[in-house]
């Protein structure tokens, strides 16, 4: 049977098998994509008078189309972010609340996680744990386990933003690649931090050091660049009242000592949109709805408003991006520097990152408008890699910013929380970047999610849910038993030990083991394989089968994962 990531490609117009060759081609090398000749336009030099003008002018709509597609799927963004809020604010407050299973560094990590997935803004769910650990609530160690937590729910952004491009198989394998090449970054660099943290408490030492000396008066000016263009419009719609999520998580836990009835209360039944008067300008506030029906209606018009803004926007940059401006543009943005300088690409790349995300104030918005170009082959998976690390370090640099122009008697405590946060994405980065083997471990990761996704257009769906919803919430609920979870915890992490063990035995020595464990196939098919479901999931329309990419056709188990 021939593998179907192989491309067929006829020497002659015979129709016979022998002229016919098989060219291997891996998916996710985006600067050799053969060119479409047939979008080639003729030179500058040859075209009319008339027809540079239209050439000029063709270019010029397509960029205001690009750039006001651009604004309004930030602000598609910003309203997704508030939609969440008003459905899950309370609740992502009331989890806070809960400040006596906090001190255990798994149950903190999963509610950062948690948290950050129903505000849709790691902002927001670290600016309520810097308000906790100010308020005395929650001490700096739980703390620095919740800002991890928030490090890998704010991905969770770009990753809805990849199934945008879901109808076009290729581009989706790129796109959900490079979408959670951040989440296995963050992820990898939780399975080694936390623990240290949990036992030596690395972070916290270093950034106590850091921050002495600094004064609770002194502070500097905030910078807010993104909303300055933003806020115009998304002010109009809809505002939001952060602090009744504050005051839930303050008020409401029994065993702080700011526990107050009568405010918990209050909190509980103040509304998540600002209160108004009649010089309020904002959409919602004259519609007199509750916050779970805006929160609804808000949703769904924020989700049509991204797809519609990321469809044009696609589009748009296809359009653009043709012929030899597509590959002298892929060249140009995926080749490394001249030699003997080429090991610096991926550094300045990462400074890239750090200052774009600086910029915007966002890391969720940077990587999101990335994703899209990483679908379109743009930016190959090994570029947005550093990208991604970059912004990590912008969205906390924009945190200790944010912390040093903060005020109160607990400023320097906030500061250490940012600064242990910076310190925590510094570190992933001179564990998982400068050794080439380790640069490849999270790029493979996520190479095999997109292969993944290629065959089974499903999985997306399900990895979101899993991933950002269904396991943390199993862990904050098995926190109530901690016997029970570090059970559970224990079988998975021996689970994942004997699997990584086993195919490193079954590639290597596989005449070392039994014959039965030579293969999977001791195992049932359902626990070996997507297959089983995918013939009943792909009955759906969203999720059927078709044949889309007539000159690549992916296959996950031999689509190529070659190191950078």
């Amino acid at each position: 049977m021939m593998d179907r990531s192989m491309r067929v490609t006829p020497l002659s117009t015979s129709t016979s098998m022998e002229h016919l060759e098989v060219k291997e081609v891996d998916a996710w090398n985006v600067v050799d994509d053969e060119l479409d000749t047939d979008n080639f336009e003729k030179p500058w030099n040859e075209k009319s008078t008339k027809g540079k003008v239209i050439k000029v002018l063709t270019l010029v709509l397509k960029m205001l189309i690009v750039l006001a597609s651009l604004y309004f799927f930030i602000c598609s963004l910003s309203f997704l972010s508030s939609a969440f809020q008003l459905l899950g604010g309370k609740s992502a407050g009331e989890v806070f609340a809960r400040s006596k299973i906090l001190n255990n560094p798994i149950i903190g990590l999963m509610i950062g996680v948690l948290v950050t997935v129903l505000v849709q803004s790691s902002s927001t769910s670290t600016s309520i744990v810097v308000a906790m650990v100010s308020a005395g609530i929650v001490q700096l160690r739980p703390a620095i386990s919740m800002v991890m937590g928030a490090n890998i729910g704010t991905t969770v952004t770009n990753t809805i933003v990849s199934l945008g491009q879901s109808m076009d198989r290729k581009m989706f394998r790129r796109a959900f690649g490079g979408a959670t090449v951040h989440d296995c970054f963050n992820w990898l660099c939780v399975f080694i931090f936390l623990p240290l943290e949990a036992v030596l408490h690395p972070l916290e030492k270093i950034s106590s050091a850091l921050t002495q000396g600094i004064s609770d008066d002194d502070k500097v000016s905030k910078l807010d660049f993104l909303k300055v263009i933003t806020k115009p419009l998304t002010k109009t719609i809809i505002g939001i009242e952060k602090s009744t999520i504050k005051n839930i998580a303050k008020y409401c836990t029994q065993t702080g000592d700011h526990y107050n009835i009568s405010k918990c209360g209050g909190a509980r039944n103040a509304s998540m949109m600002k209160a108004c008067d009649d010089k309020c300008g904002y959409l919602f506030a004259q519609a007199g709805l509750g916050d779970t029906t805006t929160g609804v209606i808000l949703l769904i018009a924020s989700l049509i408003l991204l797809c519609v803004c990321l469809t044009t926007l696609v589009k748009t940059l296809q359009s653009l991006l043709l012929g030899r401006m597509a590959q002298t543009l892929k060249k140009h943005i995926n080749s490394d520097l001249p030699s003997p300088f080429g090991w610096l690409t991926g550094y300045l790349f990462i400074l890239v990152g750090t200052g774009m995300t600086i910029l915007v104030q966002s890391s969720s918005v940077f990587t999101s408008a990335l994703t899209p170009l990483v679908g379109l082959g743009v930016i190959s998976l090994d570029r947005m890699y550093p990208l991604t690390l970059g912004s990590n370090i912008g969205t906390t640099c924009t945190a200790v910013l944010a912390a040093l122009a903060a005020t109160g008697d607990k400023r320097s405590v906030t500061i250490q929380v940012a600064i242990s946060h910076l310190l925590f994405n510094i570190f992933g980065i001179l564990v998982f970047y400068p050794v080439p083997f380790m640069r490849t471990i999270p790029i493979n990761f996520a190479k095999m999610l997109g292969n993944t996704t290629a065959d089974y257009r499903w999985f997306a769906i399900l990895y979101l849910i899993v991933v950002f919803l269904l396991m943390p919430m199993l862990f904050i609920a098995l926190s109530f038993s901690l016997p029970l979870l570090y059970v559970v915890i224990t079988l998975i992490i021996a689970a994942i030990l004997f699997l990584t063990i086993l195919n490193i035995l079954q590639d290597k020595i596989p005449e070392k083991l039994p014959e039965f464990l030579r293969t999977w196939d001791f195992l049932p098919k359902p626990m070996r394989s997507l297959e089983p479901y995918d013939s009943v999931l792909s009955k759906l329309i969203c999720c059927r089968k078709s044949v889309d990419d007539a000159d690549v056709i992916p296959l996950s188990v031999v689509a190529k994962t070659n190191p950078v």
